[in-house]
């Protein structure tokens, strides 16, 4: 574990400026769907989430605060002085993957905070001459950053895909600031060297567009409004293949991809994951650390969608060692990629259960 000035240095994080705008009331429509007490399940579970039609589509505003090198933006729910969630999306995601599960822990009394990552929505460098980098420790001190200026000590962490892999980043290497983690698909944090190795031909076919963004083709799809469009929202259509949202669904998250920095943001993350772009120098010590494998001791709950092709084989057992504080882990049957919007009252059960581990 580094300490925390020497993160503090390495990263060169501080606190933001103060947050605009105000959130507005949470509906208490999905309050039934996350029950007062749930038993605890064994080890390995399998659930099957109820299905339900989405209760809300939007956030009641956006609220913007600087932070490290950003001014992020994210959306707020919940009372001001209750215990804090933060919950990470993914790709290709936005804060929407949240607005059904925000709701639902805001009614049973936590201050949800949903922030939109760098290159997404609302959020913007602050600095024109700040290189647009995607490495995984650069967003995880993103996290960092936005709750320093939030006054955040500590906050219960969720998150999926790009967003697993930053709160498990934070949980390994900050326990102190992560009271529990939601990490859906278990450990992520990259192994580059292990990225060096080629996969199962079939797990291959899974990430082609990671492939894709390694050419300077993928490139320019990513830069044209039209084709990224229609890629990202084929990404949604093969990873989540029982999830039967709706056209204005999609439209609302890909507002948000029209970010001026979105397509330098993911050609970045992807490259630099498969060693074919550099990182900057000054992540270079928690790489390091990253590239160790930290186990993570805070209380956490993993969960495996079922029809996720990202999903490791093996009911989490290939990253069970290291996981090494109180654990469950949950299957979520007939469930794809993005479980926070697939099965909110599903995800949001486990944040509240992490929170008693």
């Amino acid at each position: 574990m580094i300490n925390r000035r020497s993160f503090g240095k390495a990263l060169g994080v501080g606190a933001g400026a103060a947050a605009v705008g105000l959130a507005g009331p949470a509906s208490a429509a999905d309050a039934a769907a996350v029950p007062a007490t749930t038993p605890a399940p064994g080890p390995a579970t399998r659930t099957n989430p109820a299905t339900r039609t989405a209760a809300h589509t939007t956030f009641p505003r956006i609220k913007q605060i600087k932070a490290g090198v950003l001014d992020v933006g994210y959306a707020e729910l919940g009372p001001a002085h209750g215990p804090v969630v933060i919950c990470l999306h993914g790709w290709p995601y936005d804060i929407h993957s949240y607005v059904d599960v925000a709701p639902l822990l805001a009614e049973r009394g936590y201050r949800v905070i949903v922030p939109y990552l760098r290159g997404h929505g609302t959020t913007r460098f602050l600095s024109d001459r700040t290189f647009r980098n995607a490495q995984q420790s650069a967003i995880a001190v993103d996290v960092i950053a936005l709750m320093d200026a939030l006054k955040i000590h500590r906050a219960v962490l969720a998150g999926f895909d790009w967003g697993s892999r930053t709160a498990d980043i934070v949980a390994a290497l900050r326990p102190e600031r992560c009271k529990a983690l939601v990490s859906v698909s278990g450990y992520l944090v990259t192994d580059r060297e292990a990225n060096l190795k080629p996969l199962a031909p079939k797990a291959e076919l899974a990430w082609w567009y990671q492939y894709y963004f390694s050419t300077e083709r993928g490139r320019l799809a990513m830069e044209d409004k039209t084709l990224r469009h229609d890629l990202t929202r084929l990404v949604w259509d093969t990873v989540s293949p029982t999830w039967d949202f709706d056209d204005a669904t999609f439209e609302r998250t890909a507002a948000a991809l029209d970010n001026p920095d979105y397509a330098a943001i993911v050609v970045h993350n992807y490259r630099w994951r498969l060693s074919l772009a550099d990182g900057e120098r000054r992540y270079d010590g928690l790489e390091k650390l990253l590239a160790a494998r930290p186990t993570i001791g805070v209380p956490t709950i993993t969960l495996d969608a079922e029809r996720d092709p990202f999903t490791a084989p093996g009911g989490g057992t290939s990253y069970r060692d290291r996981f090494t504080g109180p654990y469950e882990h949950r299957t979520l049957a007939g469930i794809g990629h993005n479980v926070p919007q697939e099965a909110p009252a599903a995800f949001a059960q486990a944040v509240v259960d992490a929170d008693r581990l």
